[in-house]
Order: C-alpha cells, then structure tokens, then sequence
C-alpha cells in the first residue's frame, strides 16, 4: 500500500512544481489531477508525457491513481456529464476518459477515477441516467481492457450515486471487472454512513481510497484528517482487517492556499494510525 497526496491541492502550482513538493513532504506516492492546470491529456504529448515520467522516478513517486473527475479545462467540476441529454456533450466525458486511460498506462498507473453522472436532469429518471451511464462505459471498457487499466467509479454527494446501495444498484450490471470503486472516505460520510461498514460492504470493488476528514455535520467539505468526526482509525483498521492493499491519496482541494502545510498535518497525525493498525508508510 501506497501512501500519496492528490496534486488537486496544488493548482496553483504547476504539475512538475507539484510533484517536486509531494516528494519533500514524504509521500511515496501522487494521484495526478487529469485536468487543467495539471494533466489535461490533451495538452501532454508524448514528449512531454516521457519527461514526466523520468520526472516521477527521481522523486521515487508511484502514481497512484489518474484522477479523471473534473473536467475545467472545457467544463466545470461535474460537466460535461456521463449522462447529459445531448450526446455531443456524453462524447466529450468518453474522449476525455478514453486519453486518461492512455495516460495512466504511459504512467504506469493501474487505474483513473471518474464521476459517476450527474447532477440528474430534472426530466430524468434513475432509470434512464443508468443506461445512458452503462452506453457511455460500453464505449471505453475495450480500451481500459486492451490496456489493463481499472475504471474506478467515485460516489459522490448530489450525483447519479452517492451512496452503497446505489453503488450496488448500479454495479450488479456491470458486466466487465474493470469496473471498479474509488472509495472516498469522506463522500460515504457525507452519504449519513459509517464509512467503515461501507467499506466492508463494498470491498470487492475497491480499487483506490481517498482520504479525508469531513466535520460532524455531514456537509461536503474535505477537512485535514484529524480535524473532522470521521473515525478514521476505524476505518483503516477495517481495511487492513480485510488486507486491502491498494493506495490511499489524501484529497485535500479545499487548501490549495496551504496545501504543504495541510500534507504535513495530515502525515503528523495520520502515520501513528497507519502503525498502530498494521500499515507501514
């Protein structure tokens, strides 16, 4: 297991600035924001994409995990959509996923996250957001196979899926074992669940965790670990129970004002639990 900070934290770095500071702070991983400022596919040719490469390897960083969520560089956090109306609009989140999966494998990287659709269209129903989900994924799947890269589906509060049994509504139809889950810690949190029991639930499909702590009213707003009311021993100590020995990335966006600082406090905090429950960072 693999211990790696998002470089969503530092936009207002470049990448390669990103990638330098995560090394220093101590984190022997990285999951790679795959959007503007940082890793938008389209602007990395295979060039440049080498020189990241050896860039990672002297800072000894794995890359966990090529965050594919947002989409800024031509839309906004959630847009365009796995499950817009318009299918001009579906084909730019397919594009979109189609290059991160070519960019995780030219990076070495087992697996992109992505969003699971939404917010739902006011005229839609789940129904109807599901399959247009199922025929935007058809549409992927053969290159995440011919590659070997998982497709880790990302729960998310006000989205298509928020929470386990959506999670499960919408895997039992799946048909492919690239398909998988971005466990983020947090989101179940937020989703009224014990992340820990969701875990347990939903371990088969996990294929990444993020890490965070979110403030005991529930809202969506990612806090340094340690500053929250996410039991997070617990949950590490479910994961290890069950051997989970995937990577964990802390996902801290909201301190992009202060993201040194915010790596730093989590690791002050964080790495006595990690020991105390089995896991060596």
């Amino acid at each position: 297991m693999i211990f790696g900070y998002s470089t969503n934290a530092f936009v207002r770095y470049s990448l390669e600035k990103s990638i330098e500071k995560i090394a220093k702070l101590g984190f022997k991983g990285v999951e790679i924001m795959g959007d503007r400022p940082h890793l938008y596919p389209p602007d990395y040719d295979e060039e440049k994409l080498t020189r990241l490469k050896t860039l990672l390897k002297d800072n000894r960083l794995k890359v966990n995990n090529i965050n594919s969520f947002t989409l800024f560089a031509v839309g906004d956090t959630y847009l365009p959509s796995w499950i817009e109306p318009e299918s001009e609009r579906r084909e730019i989140r397919i594009r979109h996923t189609l290059q991160s999966l070519h960019v995780a494998k030219f990076l070495d990287c087992a697996n992109i996250s992505i969003p699971p659709g939404g917010p739902l269209e006011k005229n839609m129903t789940r129904k109807q957001a599901f399959k247009l989900f199922y025929k935007g994924l058809e549409k992927v799947l053969p290159t995440a196979e011919n590659l070997n890269v998982l497709i880790l589906v990302e729960p998310e509060p006000e989205l298509l899926i928020e929470n386990t049994a959506e999670f499960k509504e919408f895997i039992k139809d799946v048909r492919s074992s690239f398909v998988g889950l971005n466990f983020d810690i947090g989101h179940f949190f937020c989703a009224g669940e014990n992340p820990a029991n969701s875990f347990e639930t939903l371990f088969e499909y996990i294929g990444h965790v993020h890490l965070e702590d979110i403030a005991d009213t529930r809202v969506h707003n990612h806090l340094i670990p340690g500053l929250g009311a996410v039991d997070l021993k617990e949950v590490l100590s479910t994961m290890a129970k069950l051997d989970y020995s995937g990577d964990i990335s802390l996902e801290l966006y909201p301190y992009t004002d202060m993201p040194e600082e915010a790596g730093r406090k989590t690791l002050e905090y964080i790495r006595p639990i990690f020991k105390d429950v089995g896991y060596d960072l």
